[in-house]
């Protein structure tokens, strides 16, 4: 399936990863800075989000939105930008031979936005109402609203698009002070995946970000870690169905424990034959959706579960849902099932990397987090080379009380779950 893939790093510091597949109709370029939500300050908390769309809204070269847009449309491409808590990426997917009009736009896109403060002003609205529509979706309330449970008032636990309020003050100047300080050389990594012409690629991706800014970059504030016993929030929202997400706190990415914990949440909830979703859905009938997952990150990390349920059985669900995560800590995963695990964690992931984007965002986040650049058969070994007395010795580690939370949204006034929150 796979070839080598090829990391370059420039003289002023700006990484090139190449990842080639003759075979792809399709050739991807995505830019990755290491900046996102979890290096604002509480006033400027929500920039990074803005700054995103804020590069869309007209370059030096292409001055509106509209001429952006239409220009990567004609070329059929599919196009986006995302911001996390720890990196910020703006890509375009392009059939072969209209990659080098792709890598343009992308790089004028990243390097030369004009900020206007009129545009500016014209998207603050776009964004107060994408808040407002995730505070109307509990599905994606709940899990915000977890976020500020576990980390409190840092930015781990505030929201990524920020508070309305600072939306409202953002100035150009702000815009541009963050520029200077995030989108330098030494911080950004540019990925090209697909089916792309090899030779000479190095020197268009170095022409092409030639006016990157060369400076010295901003650091983040470490993540504080505090927790004596286990938490809970519930939040007040008329629904039709109590979203729930309840888990623990875990370690970083770069903890070698990481590959049996992402085994330990795909064997709760990682597809329909899964722990979670068998006793939940399929036994107690309590809910639709049901899922298990880890969020690593750079100096902190969750392991959660998410779920949407039957209001009156959400007493029933948590006491499951714990019940579950005991049994870990309790007894050895068979062989069988822990294959089984195996099996569709690799599966899933070779088959994810077919598309050009998915390949180039598979190397490009190991790169932006700070890790080894690993091959997706490398990281099959790896996930193959989990053992049933690592899986059980990370749940120990992981599911105690001292680390244990939940966040819910449904209609309750009133509901505490003091008694039955523990394991």
């Amino acid at each position: 399936m796979e070839k080598s893939f090829k990391k370059i790093k420039l003289d002023n510091g700006l990484r090139v990863i190449l990842v080639p597949r003759p075979a792809s109709l399709a050739t991807t370029v995505l830019v990755l800075v290491e900046t996102g939500s979890t290096y604002e300050t509480k006033n400027i908390n929500g920039l990074s989000h803005f700054l995103e769309h804020m590069c869309f809204r007209g370059t030096k070269r292409r001055p509106t939105e509209l001429q952006i847009s239409s220009e990567l449309d004609s070329l059929g491409a599919s196009y986006n930008a995302f911001t996390s808590q720890e990196y910020t990426g703006y890509f375009a997917k392009v059939r072969n031979k209209k990659f080098e009009q792709a890598l343009d736009i992308v790089s004028d896109v990243y390097l030369n936005p004009t900020l206007a403060p009129g545009e500016i002003n014209k998207e603050r609205g776009p964004i107060i109402e994408e808040i407002n529509m995730y505070e109307d979706l509990p599905m994606r309330r709940v899990q915000d609203l977890f976020l500020e449970l576990v980390y409190g008032d840092q930015p781990a636990g505030w929201k990524i698009l920020g508070t309305k309020d600072n939306i409202r003050s953002f100035t150009r100047e702000d815009f541009l002070k963050y520029r200077q300080e995030h989108y330098v050389a030494k911080a950004t990594i540019v990925v090209v995946a697909g089916g792309f012409n090899e030779k000479g690629m190095e020197e268009k991706v170095k022409d092409a970000f030639s006016g990157i800014h060369d400076g010295k970059k901003s650091s983040k504030v470490s993540v504080q870690e505090e927790q004596h016993n286990s938490r809970y929030t519930v939040s007040h929202k008329t629904s039709d169905q109590t979203h729930l997400v309840m888990g623990f706190r875990a370690f970083d990415v770069h903890d070698p424990r990481r590959y049996a914990l992402e085994v330990l949440a795909d064997m709760l909830g990682g597809g329909i034959s899964s722990r979670l979703f068998q006793k939940i859905r399929a036994e107690l009938g309590a809910a639709y959706y049901v899922n298990a997952s880890t969020d690593l990150y750079t100096d902190h990390g969750l392991f959660v579960m998410s779920a949407g349920i039957d209001h009156k059985k959400l007493d029933l669900v948590v006491n499951a849902t714990l019940e579950e995560f005991a049994k870990f800590k309790e007894e050895k995963v068979g062989s069988k099932e822990l294959q089984k695990v195996k099996d569709h964690m690799i599966g899933h992931l070779f088959l994810s990397l077919e598309t050009s984007d998915e390949l180039g965002l598979f190397y490009g986040i190991q790169e932006v987090m700070g890790m080894p650049c690993t091959a997706p058969r490398e990281l099959a070994k790896k996930i193959e080379s989990v053992t049933p007395e690592e899986v059980q010795s990370v749940a120990r580690d992981v599911y105690t009380n001292n680390r244990l939370n939940l966040a819910v949204v449904g209609p309750f006034k009133e509901k505490s779950f003091s008694d039955i929150l523990k394991i």
